[in-house]
């Protein structure tokens, strides 16, 4: 079954989140969120966002949106700070309440980010903060970082992918997709004509067999049986020789 996460860029549009020597905040979470984005998509996720461009939405609004899109899980990306520069660095995790879906899933993230470099400031519950209080599904906000320390930015910048492969790890733990089932059939026969394997396939039907007609250019490939294993294949195939089919098994 397929999983669908909600990715929010906080901040965004007159909101600069925080700043330090002219970087802003809000363009450092959209850069991150759609460069995960990205890589969850590849992965197999299904991936929506808050925000695409430098949009603001009030907090409030961004659970709502989060809310009406019917994500199974939300992750806001955030950059943290300091009142003084470079005094304190490193990744967090915040959730509404400990020992939750959430936390696990922030606990993992953060793992993967602490292994990539960052100084490992952990899973802390932060109930009051509105897009973790006011959405329906599990919900994460990430602060990568500390925008006004030095380290994490060249962590940001110069290892920027890298950091994003540690997210998308750290969600493949926590969220892992169901791989599709293989399944094997039998070949019986390519054809150029889709009438001629169309025949062939009611000819198999006709016989007890379950067939169907794949397109594999240029031809029409008349495939038997949709088995769980390679040994149930093989039994088909064994069937349909003695039938006088030339076969070929196949995955599918």
């Amino acid at each position: 079954m397929a999983i669908t996460i909600i990715l929010d860029a906080g901040h965004g549009g007159y909101d600069n989140g925080a700043s330090y020597n002219g970087r802003k905040e809000k363009d450092d979470n959209l850069r991150v969120t759609l460069a995960v984005g990205e890589k969850l998509e590849e992965a197999g996720y299904n991936v929506l966002y808050t925000r695409t461009t430098d949009r603001y939405d009030s907090p409030f609004e961004k659970s709502q949106i989060a809310n009406r899109s019917g994500a199974d899980y939300f992750i806001s990306f955030h950059r943290n700070s300091s009142a003084n520069p470079n005094t304190y660095n490193g990744t967090q995790a915040l959730v509404y309440e400990l020992g939750t879906e959430a936390a696990r899933l922030g606990a993992s993230i953060n793992q993967e980010l602490v292994d990539f470099g960052f100084k490992d400031l952990d899973v802390v519950e932060r109930p009051g903060l509105v897009v973790l209080r006011r959405t329906q599904m599990p919900a994460v906000l990430m602060e990568l970082g500390f925008i006004n320390n030095d380290e994490d930015n060249r962590l940001f910048d110069e290892k920027f992918d890298q950091m994003v492969d540690a997210i998308v790890t750290g969600v493949e733990k926590a969220l892992p997709l169901e791989k599709p089932t293989q399944k094997y059939g039998v070949q019986v026969g390519l054809y150029r004509y889709e009438s001629n394997a169309e025949y062939m396939r009611e000819q198999l039907e006709d016989q007890g067999y379950f067939a169907s007609i794949r397109w594999e250019d240029p031809y029409y490939a008349v495939i038997a049986g949709r088995e769980e294993s390679l040994e149930d294949a093989m039994e088909l195939q064994a069937r349909l020789r003695q039938d006088g089919y030339d076969t070929l098994v196949v995955s599918m």
